[in-house]
């Protein structure tokens, strides 16, 4: 018994004896900067292996230590490392940023890392830099913010598509379009419009609430997406809440909108003049002329006095107000963090009946349900209505109405109604006055409504197995119903053919299903950092599509199709696709110098053939962080220095769902049904594959005030997606199969100093981007364009080049277009003679569409609160050719057209020296496809200015206040150009396609956007 209570006793001494030499110390860890809380950070004693932690959500810690404890340890990724002296009192710790640590983190797939170790091609936006920026999508907004990306919008109607290129097209007839992945869920892209003109999925993005945008560019960084990424991979990461109290902001801006640049045409008395003289050179007689002015005059003789003169540009641009409300609740606790925002957002086009009125709600949120169980879910809702018009090509869209003459009233005199609306004589509508159609009778007597409702969003597990072992799982689906719904009543008979109205509907329901399963690895072994994922992915699409036609509506007061006496066509389709995928990376770090990354994909797509259903995409890519090496230690001038270098393959799959397989249709005769082959099989499809190579630099000067990053690289896709004839005896026309070869070829550079540190602050960012691309083997096809772009495909030549006669001006002696022979003499040469015979006229490469180089340059300046930016966006060495040039520039040869001013230049007796042909009304005189309408498309654009002021602190104290501050800003408020068209940013939303590109025809000029706004935080 004795024994027993000497051991007890003994133990009990022992126990006492550690708690005594042991104690717990606390604290909190916060950026010098901004007094945020730093979570993650690591806390160790100093000299004492094994014992440390890391702060919590909150940036707070809590660490047991033996008595003998001095010195604690704090260390984090991008800031300095400090040490702190322990004693008594809680430790409350500030870091300090260091530049010299590249800190700053990027998203990749699945994933994040430091740019410190990042060995792949990644551009980084700030959500910051967009935020209340008045463009209706995020595509606008980071143009010319970061190099290698081309953005180009097709006109300056609301809610239009947007091109977006990264490192030059990848590819001829497939999609060229980026793959967009917002928190980890690839979105629905589709175009879903039946009027001819793209729409935009992504204006159903909320871009307030944008943490950041990665752009993947390279192989190694965006191979990791397989079959998708050739074309680059766009990553959208949301705001997230933060430990802490709770943080609640409204931000508000209101502004206008008026075209960028008006083109000037023929008044009324130069018109009257001008179509006079075409008259007479053209054969036609004084009195036909004189009638068809009357007629156009409304029936009078004011034409003779010029007593009307009308600008129809003018009657289609309306007064545009642009309107936005954000609210955003976020904040925390160390369990739970979360961010809702609700955005009301209400927009008018300056084009008349364009606009977009939308309503978005966000809301993420994350729990840390155990120790090592987290669970979140990021989800958005929205409805967007747009308020759409009509697309270039057509006489309804508002563009087309400079062709009328300006000596037509905008009012009627004879019935005090709109020009066009009711003949006189019959109390119908007009069908031979004004010149053509009056598009305004589209925004009296009609409309084209697109709505979208949006849901976007996923679920997530990650469960932490073993200290340095995560799993994470993730369900997502984004479901787009969208639906349109027009009208265009009996006042539009002159364009629609149908006296009595006639009525359109479609809905279409797309769900994109998609779910991430997969491992994370994360280790330190002495100098190495490992850092693996690797899992599977799969992902399903199904588009249902809806449609109805009707005419005859007993009124205008009846505009739905129930009302609608004719159902002249109706049908409903399903279309679906999946893919199946598995994925790996390994990012392996030695000694902080020495990188290396390696990653596979192997996707399996259900639109390929049986024989290829599965492809494997890997990359590779190393890295020399040179600055870490010890011979770079004794100079002060360089304080980073990395090398990279990347190879890798990557896919193209954007074709329809089943190009692989033998297809059937369907049809009716004489009230039997049947069904018909309508495509060949072809088992051996497979994806275009692009292999990339790069090169890339990131230096940095002067502890991180000067720093830059330069990219080479060449891209090579072959086995082009493309539809190859085949004999007519088949029964078929063309059969999709693998053909082809191009490339690009170019050169990124970004450069970013911090030129004022102290009181006044002042930064520049510049990049600049060189893209050659050629198209190297189309197996001697070439390929045209959309409509009657004269866009080609042709080996040896970029993608886009436009082919046509070439103009050599008028004929001093008579007037007479003429045109090079260019016939090819064999010997290299060719014959440079002239031929007023345009068919003599060999068609010969006339202009590219594609820049010789992009660049942009971002310059902000703060000082005692006031803030002041501004971006300039370049784009130089293209051409644009005006396709509407053979009816408004045509020297009066093709109808009686209004013509822009240069026309008064035309050749009037012999002698002349002039590149407008003399006019001959209906004479046909220099109509004809050819570089007479080949421009420079070159220009420079003052995209976004900005200046605030952001009140002090002692100001916001009084009125309790976070944070408040003011702004004027301005969007696309100059542009310089040589072009004479509306705006040099532009491709006809008539003409689609990788082929056309630079093509305008009555393309609207881009907005120019004016806002004032405020920003408050409580």
């Amino acid at each position: 018994m004795k024994k027993n209570l000497l051991t007890i006793l003994l133990l009990f001494s022992c126990i006492t004896f550690g708690l005594a030499q042991s104690r717990v110390i606390t604290g909190k860890v916060t950026d010098q900067k901004d007094g945020s809380p730093l979570p993650g950070v690591s806390v160790t004693v100093k000299g004492a292996q094994g014992t440390g932690t890391q702060t919590g959500p909150n940036g707070t810690f809590s660490l047991t230590v033996s008595a003998t404890a001095k010195v604690l340890v704090f260390k984090f990724l991008g800031f300095k490392e400090i040490e702190a002296s322990i004693s008594n009192k809680p430790l409350n710790v500030q870091l300090e940023s260091d530049s010299k640590q590249l800190s700053e983190v990027v998203v990749v797939g699945y994933g994040t890392q430091s740019k410190r170790s990042l060995t792949g091609s990644v551009s980084q936006v700030k959500g910051a830099d967009i935020a209340n920026i008045p463009v209706p999508s995020l595509e606008s907004a980071i143009q010319g913010r970061t190099p290698g990306v081309y953005i180009q919008a097709q006109n300056g109607k609301l809610g239009q598509g947007i091109q977006v290129r990264v490192r030059g097209a990848s590819s001829v007839s497939a999609g060229s379009q980026p793959l967009y992945v917002v928190d980890g869920l690839p979105i629905t892209v589709d175009d879903f419009s039946t009027n001819g003109a793209s729409t935009n999925p992504l204006v159903d993005l909320n871009q307030n609430d944008i943490e950041s945008i990665e752009i993947l560019k390279d192989a190694s960084a965006a191979a990791i997406y397989g079959s998708r990424a050739s074309n680059g991979v766009v990553l959208v990461t949301t705001k997230k809440g933060k430990a802490g109290k709770t943080n609640i902001s409204y931000n508000q801006y209101y502004g206008f909108s008026k075209p960028t640049h008006e083109r000037e045409f023929m008044n009324a008395q130069q018109y009257v003049a001008y179509m006079r003289e075409a008259a007479e050179n053209g054969g036609v007689s004084s009195a036909s002329i004189e009638a068809r002015l009357k007629r156009y005059s409304a029936g009078n003789d004011d034409y003779k006095t010029y007593k009307v003169n009308t600008n129809w540009f003018d009657e289609i641009v309306q007064h545009a107000p642009v309107q936005n409300y954000n609210l955003v609740f976020s904040g925390g606790n160390d369990k739970t963090k979360f961010y809702m925002s609700g955005t009301y957002n209400n927009q008018k086009g300056y084009l008349l009946n364009n606009s977009i009125n939308q309503y978005s709600f966000r809301t993420n949120i994350e729990n840390q349900a155990t120790s090592w169980l987290t669970v979140g879910a990021n989800l958005s809702i929205s409805r967007t209505r747009n308020n759409r018009l009509d697309n270039d090509n057509a006489f309804s869209t508002p563009m087309q109405i400079v062709a009328l003459a300006p000596i037509t009233p905008a009012i009627d005199p004879r019935t005090g109604l709109v020009s066009g609306a009711l003949d006189p004589t019959t109390g119908e509508p007009n069908t031979n006055y004004p010149t053509y159609f009056n598009p305004i009778l589209n925004a009296i007597d009609g409309y084209y409504k697109t709505t979208d409702y949006r849901n976007l969003g996923n679920v997530f597990a990650q469960v932490k197995l073993l200290p340095f072992l995560n799993f994470r799982s993730e369900v997502g689906v984004d479901i787009l119903n969208s639906g349109e719904d027009t009208y265009t009543g009996s006042l539009t008979v002159r364009n629609t053919s149908t006296p009595n109205g006639t009525g359109f509907s479609s809905s279409v329901s797309s769900v994109n299903f998609n779910t991430n399963n997969f491992l994370q690895f994360t280790k330190d072994i002495d100098k190495s950092h490992i850092d693996a994922v690797g899992g599977m992915t799969y992902q399903r699409q199904q588009n249902d599509l809806n449609q109805l036609q009707g005419t005859q509506f007993p009124s205008d007061a009846y505009k739905k199709l129930t009302s609608s006496a004719n159902i002249i066509s109706g049908s409903s389709t399903t279309s679906a696709y999946s893919l199946l995928s598995y994925f790996s990376r390994v990012n392996y770090k030695y000694d902080e110098r020495y990188l290396l990354s390696l990653s596979g994909r192997v996707d399996g797509s259900s639109r390929f053939g049986d024989n290829h259903r599965y492809g494997f995409f890997p990359a590779g890519s190393v890295g020399w962080v040179v600055s870490e090496e010890s011979f770079m230690k004794k100079q002060q001038l360089v304080s980073e220095l990395k090398l990279r270098a990347s190879y890798g393959l990557t896919g193209n799959s954007e074709i329809g769902n089943f190009p692989a397989r033998g297809l059937f249709s369907a049809f009716g005769y004489a009230g039997v049904a049947g069904a018909r082959p309508t495509q060949l099989p072809n088992p051996d499809l497979k994806w275009e594959t692009t292999a990339q190579a790069d090169l890339g630099l990131d230096i940095g000067f002067f502890e991180g005030r000067l720093a830059g990053t330069f990219d080479v690289y060449q891209k090579k896709t072959r086995d082009l997606l493309l539809n190859v004839q085949v004999p007519g005896t088949s029964g078929y026309t063309t059969i999709t199969q693998n053909l082809g070869k191009l490339q690009n070829r170019g050169f990124e550079l970004q450069i970013d100093s911090k030129n004022l540190v102290g009181v006044v602050k002042w930064s520049t960012s510049v990049n600049l981007s060189i893209n050659r691309n050629k198209i190297t083997d189309l197996k001697g096809q070439v390929i045209t364009g959309s409509g009657d772009a004269v866009n080609r495909a042709v080996e040896g030549q970029p993608l886009g080049v436009f082919f046509a006669p070439e103009f050599a001006g008028a004929d001093p002696a008579n007037g007479d277009a003429l045109y090079y022979k260019n016939t090819d003499m064999g010997n290299g040469q060719r014959d440079r003679t002239k031929t007023n015979d345009y068919n003599q006229a060999t068609p010969v490469k006339i202009g590219d569409p594609n820049p010789k180089y992009i660049a942009g340059l971002n310059n902000s300046v703060a000082f005692k609160g006031f803030d002041f930016s501004f971006l300039l966006q370049a784009v130089q060495g293209n051409n644009i050719y005006n396709g509407a040039g053979q009816y408004m520039s045509s020297s009066g040869s093709n109808g009686y057209d209004n013509q822009t001013i240069d026309q008064l230049n035309s050749w009037k007796k012999p002698g002349d020296i002039t590149n407008v042909p003399q006019a001959r009304l209906f004479g046909g005189n220099g109509i004809s496809p050819s570089s007479r309408y080949i421009e420079d498309g070159s220009y420079v654009r003052l995209k976004n200015i900005i200046i605030g002021y952001n009140f002090p602190k002692e100001i916001l104290t009084k009125i309790k206040l976070q944070s408040l501050r003011i702004y004027a800003q301005a969007t696309n408020l100059a542009t310089w150009t040589k072009y004479k068209g509306w705006d040099p940013e532009l491709n006809s939303d008539a003409f689609s396609g990788n082929i056309t590109q630079g093509y305008d025809f009555y393309a609207a000029p881009q907005a120019k956007t004016i806002t004032f706004g405020i920003n408050v935080g409580f």
